[in-house]
């Protein structure tokens, strides 16, 4: 299929923010009272709102989730992300190649905060290839596993979202752009990828430098 528009997830695709991010929420949720190792921590909120599992966080704290709780979160977050972030390997080469070759028709659809977003991508150097066309699951009716921003993305690139193509690396990011209606392109890189064509992929990979072709550019 040639594609329209190809719409990147940015936690895990673009950027290597996940063990930090899930560092970081594990740290403060150990101090609130449930202790978790790092793949269970993974496990449960990749790919999510920290929000999303407010009742499971509630219920083994026993604590509400409260507003000074998560901006303490976003807070050590981003610190932790400013001093640590790199990119994904491969990635520039990849997303200026598909950049080229859809002449700027590409965008980032990520579930996180705008913030955390537009300073990850500045972060590390690919911000110029997304400018005005990075979408929040923050800021949509519904975040992932719905498909609102990828819907949002989209339609603000003029393409139809079956002539999208979506690049993705957690299950909840995939059925987000299965429910789109976009062709899922899935990033696997420690494992086979099975729990992500199960819940819809059509494509699974084991490297960035592998995308393009994948793409036909």
């Amino acid at each position: 299929m040639k594609f329209e528009a190809i719409l990147f997830d940015c936690d895990g695709v673009l950027v290597d923010s996940e063990p930090i991010t899930n560092g970081v929420l594990r740290e403060m949720l150990a101090e609130a009272g449930w202790a978790l190792s790092p793949e269970e921590c993974l496990r449960i909120f990749i790919g999510k709102m920290v929000r999303s599992e407010a009742a499971r966080i509630e219920r083994h704290t026993g604590r509400p989730l409260t507003d000074e709780w998560m901006a303490a979160f976003y807070a050590r977050r981003n610190a932790a992300l400013e001093q640590q972030l790199t990119a994904i390997e491969h990635i520039h080469s990849a997303v200026e190649r598909v950049h080229a070759h859809h002449g700027g028709r590409i965008a980032c659809a990520s579930g996180a905060d705008r913030y955390k977003v537009e300073m990850q991508l500045a972060k590390v150097g690919l911000a110029p290839y997304f400018a005005g066309r990075i979408f929040s699951g923050h800021e949509m009716p519904a975040t992932k596993p719905a498909p609102d921003v990828y819907l949002a993305a989209a339609a603000a690139l003029q393409a139809a979202p079956t002539r999208c193509a979506v690049v993705e690396d957690t299950v909840t990011g995939v059925t987000a752009g299965v429910a789109a209606g976009a062709t899922v392109f899935a990033y696997a890189p420690l494992d086979d990828g099975a729990a992500l064509r199960a819940a819809g992929a059509d494509h699974v990979f084991r490297s960035m430098a592998e995308l393009p072709a994948l793409l036909g550019c």
